[in-house]
């Protein structure tokens, strides 16, 4: 009796880890995420090719910003989906770019703002020419409280990784 149940106890175990697994990416690699996170795919990293991104909750949003003209529509998961999805654990993030301009982000603007980690403006991927091909964009849409400087320093464009602290 006890060997069945210590037996179903790790199968359930095994399941449960199972449903916590992140494929591995099957294409480019567009964002590599360090530091405490428990659902890594590749060594003790949880790495994210574009499709595997944008299967994740997302959402758009039409903005202005400071560094693009007019209105402009991103679009891309919610930076809360990708974390959750690497297993972040922790109370701060340090989002790196391409020419490794890094910002502090606490994790908090990724649950309490819905912050997204665009993958397209104007409905096209962005290429690194523009701004792509992750930009950190807060919801000036939704909260015109965070059009400012605080904010501002934390939008991070041309994301390569996220090291989470």
């Amino acid at each position: 009796m006890k060997l069945a149940l210590l037996t179903g106890f790790a199968i359930s175990l095994m399941s449960a880890q199972h449903a916590f697994c992140l494929d591995s990416p099957k294409g480019k690699v567009v964002l590599t995420i360090t530091g405490h996170v428990s659902h890594a795919n590749v060594g003790d990293t949880a790495q994210f090719d574009l499709p595997m991104l944008e299967a994740l909750a997302g959402r758009s949003g039409s903005m202005e910003t400071p560094w693009t003209e007019g209105t402009v529509k991103f679009s891309g998961p919610l930076l809360r989906s990708v974390l959750e999805a690497a297993g972040a654990d922790g109370a701060n993030l340090k989002v790196v770019a391409l020419n490794d301009y890094a910002a502090d982000v606490p994790l908090a603007d990724a649950y309490d703002l819905d912050t997204i980690l665009a993958t397209r403006m104007n409905d096209a991927p962005m290429n690194v020419r523009e701004k792509g091909p992750l930009f950190l964009v807060y919801p000036f849409d939704l909260k015109p409280e965070t059009y400012n400087e605080k904010y501002f320093s934390r939008s991070v464009w041309q994301i390569k990784s996220i090291e989470v602290h």
